[in-house]
């Protein structure tokens, strides 16, 4: 895996990883210009839009907040949507914990360098894993994500119908994408079909936002540990 050179130095270590998620940075480029425009046409400032990219900076929760207040939903149950979305990053981050050096002030600041990408290849294989190309793998995401926010969020207007582009289909592209790379484990499929009976069946008549939420409920199946 691209983070299991446990010999590299510190510097190389981050300056591969920042090799390594250049690639990543730019296809997300792409869907957060998608989320700039859409956030914009929801209703959000410009300045709201691409806030919401840099604090946040997590694509499947900020487009389930969007998808709730799109829908007319309130913000906190589009809150509660996106929390729910991003449960995934509380075993992650127990994971990743033993390799982060200092207090927990400390370990929870450089945990906001997680995402899916970078965890997933700084993890070294034996349950460790290399923080450094962690960090540099999601520092080009991030700086791709916020900049495909802000030219989606200002220039939003000029580009007007997204059909005319396509980007329209990156809404559900990347849901759909979130989805097939959970359906590989059966426990997972599970779950995505419990959710979808839940928003199919409330959907007709549940206030906005209230079926994803709910949906998102279903993915707490996945806490409970198999039995042997």
């Amino acid at each position: 895996m691209p983070g299991d050179d446990q010999d590299r130095p510190p510097r190389a270590s981050f300056w591969a990883g920042v090799r390594a998620g250049t690639p990543y940075a730019l296809a997300n480029s792409v869907v957060s210009l998608s989320f700039g425009v859409l956030a914009v046409q929801a209703g959000f400032s410009a300045i709201g839009a691409i806030a919401m990219s840099a604090l946040v900076f997590a694509g499947s929760a900020q487009f389930a907040a969007l998808a709730v207040i799109a829908q007319g939903g309130g913000l906190p149950t589009a809150l509660s949507a996106a929390t729910l979305v991003h449960s995934r990053y509380l075993p992650m981050g127990i994971g990743l914990a033993p390799s982060l050096p200092g207090g927990p002030l400390r370990r929870a600041v450089e945990g906001q360098a997680v995402v899916d990408a970078s965890w997933a290849m700084a993890n070294r294989g034996d349950g460790r894993f290399d923080r450094l190309f962690l960090f540099g793998s999601t520092a080009p995401q991030y700086i791709g994500w916020v900049t495909g926010t802000v030219v989606g969020a200002v220039a939003g207007a000029a580009l007007g119908d997204l059909d005319r582009f396509g980007l329209d289909a990156l809404f559900p592209a990347f849901f759909l994408a979130l989805l097939f790379a959970e359906l590989r484990h059966r426990r997972s499929r599970v779950v995505a079909l419990v959710g979808a009976a839940i928003a199919l069946a409330l959907a007709p008549f549940a206030p906005p936002g209230v079926p994803v939420l709910a949906a998102s409920l279903a993915a707490l199946a996945g806490l409970r540990r198999p039995t042997a």
